[in-house]
């Protein structure tokens, strides 16, 4: 809290928050290590002194806190063994320090200390939790990796097991279709020789039937009788031969029948075990029919044979009575003989003939067996073929089944490994929440400024890809997301802020971070955020944002919107709220009024017009006279006054930025609310500061007004350096007076006020310099005290209703 002497630091004897009284701490200690913890398994062990954080360390040059070092490495060494559950913590949160004597600030050093040890016992133990969280998640995901591996695997051996079968298949196909045109060919043999057989039946037919003339004719040529018997005798040896190959065709037609018929139930149990396997050999069941039905037609052939077999029968008894009757008549056909011993000579001429075609077809009957014999054996063979494809296929479906069982059960290890990795994800999300509400906690006791550093990515102008990159970002547990590492020279510079925003993060992202400290000034708190770094390194995009992109939109108008929309979901409660806004530039140390709207041409012609006066009342509240303040009730009208003052700010041209910003703008909303049920109030301000750019004169080649301009901003801003330096010190004298900027930020860097400052760097390889100055600054700024922020309230301040407008 600020004096009424502006250019000194904070009374001693200013009133601070109360705390428990020193005897309960040591009760309070000692019951630390018999609590429960928050749902998560206990973590007994030495805590490891490499994890602690240095959030209150100064940095580069800064001052060296050795004290406060000491005591967060002894309170590593003693959190070894405890634990909080969420019931301590916010025991721990809201305890309020309480005095006997409020003068005695020994007691109260010593009671804030206490405090702040127990702090880092319980911020050391949250970095031990989340250490385990992150190892149980990488075991997790080792696992994960594991099974899907093993996954991997047992695809690949069902696919070639299946490849194989397939190739099993189209080997058992290609065999059935040869024999099947085999079977075919022997169809068409067979057929053929059916046919010669009928030729040859019919030429005995005809051969019976000259016969048969002979007989009329010897009844009366007896002298041809001896003649006649030998042709008998011939005939009758005839028919021996004629029968004995009708019984060998008939044995071998019933052999084939045999063959047939096992070939047929062959077929039917390859054709079944095939339609299993694979469902495109249903075809053969019609060639099976096809072979059923040829083999019907052999049947009936053969019963068409053994018909012509009991005729020709029949036909010799008729025979053996018609030579009776020759021997009867011999006598009378004696005289005939020599007639018909010419057409005898042509009759034998004819039997020599079908002899030929007989010993012709008992050859092709032959070679018939001999194709027979190799189709059985094919067929064998095939069978057994057939019953090693059978075999392999029963090993795969049991090596399939058994594939598919161990994917289930891998399947079912990885949804329990999933489900274990989001729980144990979600734990570390609260874990890492709980420790930014404690960091920003002990960060409001020890009343340090906080500093965010927002790297800029580089543009096509910048000539990214073709220079080394000179910014890093250390991957420790103790620095991920708050370090960054600067290269100069070859020579490394590593800084630790509260969080470090890489070129990759959104808007969206940089606001989240902010969003509790925005709310806090609807809370009744004094809340100023302001952005500081070199020329064109993205201060005005982070603060304003892209006209016209709704996902780019920075961080004032997104305060802006969530502060509207806490307004109205406060309203059930009984909560009203009056806002007003004001904008002010300072802008060669001339401050002007960005609302105004009779601005006098000498104001316009950047001539000194009217003239504002910066003033501080006794409750650290600062007035700008003539300021010109406008009644809001919704983001839409903040915006439209933010495009009307965007239009009336200072920029310029330089050689390092098209659209340079040539004034610090100042942006300012005063809140006043009041709870109707319980006639509680809260008077809040929210501070939003877009510094202008540091930069060199060599760099920007500014002449002129340009050149006026910069020398302007670099004089305030080194102002603003000899404040920050005055404060790290704790210096008697704070040179607040030197710059309308530092006056104008006295209660933000003084006061009792939440301040948080962005240092914009810019990648480039040309910008090192720069950038190594604005980094050493913004440590600097990390580690000033200002005091502990104090809330606004009807108790605390107890104001007129015009008062309520002041600037902060």
């Amino acid at each position: 809290m600020a004096s009424k002497n502006q250019n000194k630091p904070p009374a001693p004897n200013a009133p601070t928050p109360a705390s428990p009284a020193t005897n309960k701490c040591a009760a309070d200690e000692a019951s630390l290590g018999k609590r429960r913890k928050i749902g998560v398994p206990k973590m007994v062990g030495q805590a490891n002194g490499n994890r602690g954080r240095q959030a209150f360390a100064v940095v580069n040059g800064g001052q060296d806190l050795a004290p406060a070092t000491a005591t967060a490495g002894n309170a590593g060494s003693e959190c070894g063994t405890l634990e909080f559950t969420r019931e301590d913590v916010e025991a721990l949160m809201n305890e309020k320090m309480k005095a006997k004597n409020k003068f005695n600030l020994k007691e109260k050093c010593d009671q804030m200390g206490e405090y702040i040890k127990r702090l880092r016992l319980c911020i050391k133990w949250f970095q031990e939790l989340e250490g385990g969280y992150l190892s149980e998640q990488e075991k997790l995901k080792n696992l994960l990796e594991v099974a899907e591996k093993k996954c991997t695997d047992m695809e690949m051996l069902m696919r070639a097991k299946e490849e194989e079968l397939n190739s099993i298949i189209t080997e058992l196909r290609k065999n059935y279709a040869s024999l099947q045109e085999k079977f075919t060919k022997e169809e068409s043999d067979k057929l053929a020789a059916l046919d010669s057989l009928a030729k040859e039946k019919e030429a005995r037919t005809a051969a019976e039937r000259l016969q048969a003339s002979l007989s009329e004719e010897l009844r009366s040529a007896q002298l041809e009788n001896s003649s006649a018997n030998q042709k008998i005798s011939s005939l009758n040896d005839m028919y021996k031969r004629l029968q004995e190959y009708n019984t060998s065709l008939q044995q071998y037609n019933s052999k084939l029948q045999s063959e047939l018929a096992s070939t047929n139930e062959t077929l039917k149990r390859v054709e079944k075990e095939k339609a299993a396997v694979v469902e495109n050999l249903s075809t053969l069941r019609g060639h099976y029919n096809s072979l059923q039905d040829q083999l019907t037609l052999s049947r009936a052939s053969q019963e068409e044979a053994t018909k012509q077999k009991e005729a020709l029968q029949n036909e010799v008894g008729c025979v053996k009575g018609d030579l009776q009757q020759v021997r009867e008549d011999r006598d009378r056909q004696l005289s005939q003989v020599k007639v018909l011993t010419a057409e005898v000579e042509k009759f034998k001429e004819c039997t020599g003939k079908s002899f030929a075609e007989l010993d012709r077809l008992t050859l092709k009957s032959n070679e018939l067996e001999v194709k027979c014999s190799s189709q059985s054996e094919q067929i064998r063979t095939l069978q057994g073929q057939l019953l090693v494809a059978e075999k392999k296929l029963q090993m795969s479906d049991l090596s399939a089944l058994e594939t598919k069982t161990e994917f289930e059960e891998q399947k079912k290890l990885i949804h329990e490994l999933r489900s274990r990795l989001a729980e144990a994800e979600t734990k570390i999300v609260e874990g890492e929440k709980l420790r930014k509400k404690l960091h920003n906690t002990i960060l409001e006791l020890k009343g340090n400024i906080r500093v965010f550093c927002r790297v800029r990515p580089l543009l096509p102008e910048d000539g990214a890809g073709t220079e080394p990159k000179v910014i890093s970002y250390p991957t420790t547990t103790e620095t991920l997301g708050r370090g960054i590492d600067l290269i100069q020279n070859g020579q490394k510079h590593s800084f630790t802020f509260d969080k470090v925003f890489m070129p990759d993060a959104s808007q969206e992202d940089v606001f989240v971070e902010i969003s509790q400290l925005v709310q806090s000034a609807l809370d009744g708190y004094k809340v100023c955020i302001f952005a500081y770094g070199q020329t064109g390194s993205g201060k005005t995009y982070t603060m304003m944002g892209r006209p016209g992109s709704p996902d780019q939109k920075g961080l004032i108008p997104r305060s802006l919107e969530q502060i509207f929309q806490t307004k109205q979901s406060l309203q059930p409660q009984g909560w009203k709220y009056e806002m007003q806004v004001s904008m002010l530039e300072i802008y060669n140390e001339t401050i002007r009024d960005l609302l105004s709207t009779n601005k006098s041409a000498s104001d316009a012609n950047g001539v000194a017009g009217k003239q504002y006066a910066i003033k501080h009342d006794a409750n650290g509240n600062t007035h700008v006279s003539d300021l010109t303040i406008v009644d809001v009730c919704s983001s839409r009208e903040v915006a439209f006054l933010l495009d009307q003052a965007a239009q009336s700010r200072s920029v310029g041209k330089t050689q390092m930025n098209e659209q340079s910003s040539r004034s610090h703008f100042v942006f300012t909303l005063r809140i006043s609310g009041i709870n109707e049920s319980t006639e509680q109030q809260v008077q809040g301000v929210l501070n939003l500061i877009d510094l202008a750019g540091s930069e060199r004169l060599s760099r920007s080649g500014a002449t002129g007004d340009r050149l006026k301009e910069t020398q302007a901003i670099n004089k305030s801003l080194s102002s603003l350096s000899d404040v920050i330096f005055a404060l790290a010190k704790k210096e008697d004298h704070v040179p607040f007076r030197n710059s309308k900027l530092t006056y104008l930020l006295q209660p933000c860097l003084g006061g009792d006020s939440k301040t948080l400052m962005f240092v914009n760097i810019s990648p480039e390889t040309s910008s090192v310099g720069e950038s190594l100055c604005s980094l050493r600054f913004a440590a600097r700024v990390n580690a000033c005290e200002i005091g502990i922020p104090r809330r606004q309230t009807a108790q605390t301040n107890m104001r007129s209703s015009d008062s309520r407008l002041s600037y902060g």
